[in-house]
């Protein structure tokens, strides 16, 4: 039994991998400023003794004894992380720093949860772990795209000069239960309006791409990075080499919800990537990883969590 510390872990991904490490074995401090996190989505795992749960933000020190550390917390919708994009950067920045500091007093190993953003709006197709990105370091994007970047740029300093024990993954377009109603991102996005027979909103010309991991999936990976052997440190991206238009996205949704919405179509926001594809070849070698759950399955999944939600 490993003690965890799970940051940001009432969120999305963050209560998934919580329940994951209690079904493991392990005795997990779930800590959360409860931002965008919420305790709807640790409530069954309350009663757990092995489950313990903190309201703290990671912008301020914390002082606890643990064996792992697996860094969450970040607002990570652009909705919610361009609400207060000063916090969402501090989030990012003097959150690793907390964090890698107390690995560093502990000797914990340190996972951190980066992202597909710190490539930016790519000219490479699809991604590879070695390709630097194309980041805008002064539009609304920005404030998460660069502080994830920063945030890489301190972890791979902390190992160099600490001989720190870190991983780093990167994770691409992730969906599933417990994924804010409110957020933004395409996937919740399309259900929430097909479910209450609104019209579908289209950014652009539906010809953008993307690709969709489902949750169970991304948080396996976590949990092989995580037990990779010392000196192995990624970057390693995480997601599903599967692409979708937005247009074909949105057409799967309207068929699994059924009902009358339409297609509308607005302009595309300001350094809205054009396409987003992981290239997994590292993963497949190195944690024997890649997904497993298809699109129609996991969306199957994720719309019966939003008509209960939605009631």
């Amino acid at each position: 039994m490993n003690k965890i510390l799970i940051t940001g872990g009432a969120g999305f991904l963050g209560s998934h991998l919580c329940e994951r490490l209690l079904n493991d074995g392990h005795d997990i401090l779930c800590v959360d400023n409860f931002f965008t996190g919420s305790k709807t989505n640790i409530a069954h795992l309350m009663d757990d003794p092995y489950f313990e749960i903190m309201r703290h933000d990671v912008t301020f020190p914390l002082y606890v004894e643990v064996d792992q550390i697996y860094n969450l917390a970040c607002p990570a919708s652009p909705v919610h992380y361009q609400f207060d994009p000063v916090q969402t950067t501090k989030t990012s920045v003097h959150g690793a720093i907390n964090m890698l500091g107390l690995a560093k007093r502990v000797k914990a190993r340190i996972l951190q949860a980066s992202t597909s953003e710190v490539y930016g709006d790519p000219e490479i197709h699809p991604q590879t772990e070695d390709y630097w990105g194309r980041v805008n370091p002064v539009g609304i994007r920005s404030c998460y795209d660069e502080g994830k970047r920063c945030a890489e740029t301190l972890f791979f300093d902390y190992h160099r000069q600490h001989d720190l024990d870190i991983k780093v993954v990167r994770i691409f377009n992730t969906y599933g239960p417990r994924m804010h109603p409110n957020d933004g991102r395409v996937v919740s996005n399309f259900i929430v309006q097909a479910l209450k027979g609104e019209n579908i909103t289209i950014f652009g010309d539906g010809q953008q791409t993307r690709s969709f991991c489902y949750v169970d999936d991304l948080i396996e990976g976590f949990v092989r990075m995580m037990g990779t052997e010392q000196g192995f440190t990624g970057p390693v991206n995480l997601g599903n080499p599967g692409e979708f238009t937005m247009l074909e996205l949105a057409e799967k949704v309207l068929q699994l919800v059924g009902g009358k919405s339409k297609l509308t179509f607005h302009s595309l926001p300001q350094d809205d990537p054009k396409q987003r594809q992981p290239d997994i070849a590292m993963a497949r070698s190195k944690l024997g990883w890649e997904p497993k759950v298809n699109l129609e399955d996991g969306l199957k999944e994720t719309v019966g969590y939003f008509r209960r939600l939605l009631g």
